[in-house]
């Protein structure tokens, strides 16, 4: 009996690491304006346990909206792995005006969970349930909740999420960029927290979330500048619904150091299905990010 439980599991697994993800939910449609959209959002999620902890108008755009939530259960995945798993601490809503419509999204958890915990998904995988459980009643309590996966044409395979690479020779969740080496974790923070304080203009915070007893501190950072998020999102983003939940881009201070997954990494898991003549028109974006958050640790 207990190898054949054991099968049976094993063959589940198998099978769900050939299970096709995309990196967006589309939530509900409504013809309510993204600001009012925006404040019901953020009212259901925290009556359905999870924490708003920032929001803004990607590339300063009136008909774009992200509300950036997390919950005790990303927090709680984040501690028991620990390291680069920072980066998922947080989930983003997307709040987007196409047309005469008003779409809601949000950052599918499976997938961005497979992608940045790879193997270690399942040691978090109850977490994930929860948090998943958490987004669908929050978006259940302001419309008429119809979830489609979006995002990519044909989806990510579970096992070639844990290892993503836009092409061969590109950039793993691991290859990230070291923006700046500290004495410590606590120089790390201080220095990020003033730079903030009157940050470069352009430049953002759009939130901050620290886990506690770790030494990880996740920012959320709005590029304004002219080959910020304005010049690219138009150029990437050409597909309906929108990938607004994209956004903000992200630094990660990990002990003394500080960290940004590499845009040739970050960028195409967002948007998988992007064509080498697309990337080549923003060739130079990666850079640039990397150029914009470095003024932060200057």
């Amino acid at each position: 009996m207990k190898r054949l439980i054991s099968l049976s599991l094993a063959i589940i697994l198998s099978t769900s690491l050939f299970a096709q993800l995309k990196p967006y939910i589309q939530a509900i449609q409504t013809d309510a304006s993204v600001t009012s959209m925006t404040v019901r959002v953020e009212e259901a999620a925290k009556e359905n346990g999870l924490n708003v902890i920032g929001s803004y108008s990607p590339a300063t755009s009136k008909e774009r909206q992200v509300v950036v939530v997390s919950s005790d259960e990303l927090v709680g995945a984040v501690k028991k792995v620990g390291g680069l798993t920072g980066f998922a601490a947080v989930l983003r809503i997307g709040i987007t005006r196409e047309g005469n419509i008003t779409n809601v999204s949000y950052t599918n958890p499976k997938y961005w969970g497979n992608a940045y915990f790879r193997d270690d998904f399942e040691k978090v995988l109850v977490e994930y349930q929860t948090v998943q459980l958490k987004l669908q009643n929050t978006m259940k309590a302001i419309g008429e909740y119809k979830p489609v996966p979006f995002g990519s044409e044909k989806g990510v395979d579970v096992k070639s999420l844990r290892e993503y690479q836009y092409m061969f020779g590109m950039p793993e969740f691991d290859d990230t960029v070291e923006l700046k080496a500290y004495a410590s974790y606590s120089e790390a923070k201080k220095s990020i927290d003033l730079a903030l304080k009157i940050p470069p203009q352009g430049l953002k915070q759009v939130y901050r979330i620290e886990i506690p007893g770790e030494e990880l501190v996740l920012y959320g950072i709005a590029i304004g500048l002219a080959d910020g998020e304005k010049h690219f999102m138009p150029i990437i983003d050409i597909d309906s619904p929108k990938h607004t939940a994209f956004l903000p881009y992200e630094m990660l201070v990990i002990g003394d150091e500080v960290h940004m997954l590499h845009g040739r990494y970050r960028i195409a898991l967002s948007f998988p299905d992007l064509t080498m003549g697309t990337f080549s028109k923003i060739m130079s974006t990666p850079g640039d990010i990397e150029d914009a958050l470095e003024q932060l640790t200057k």
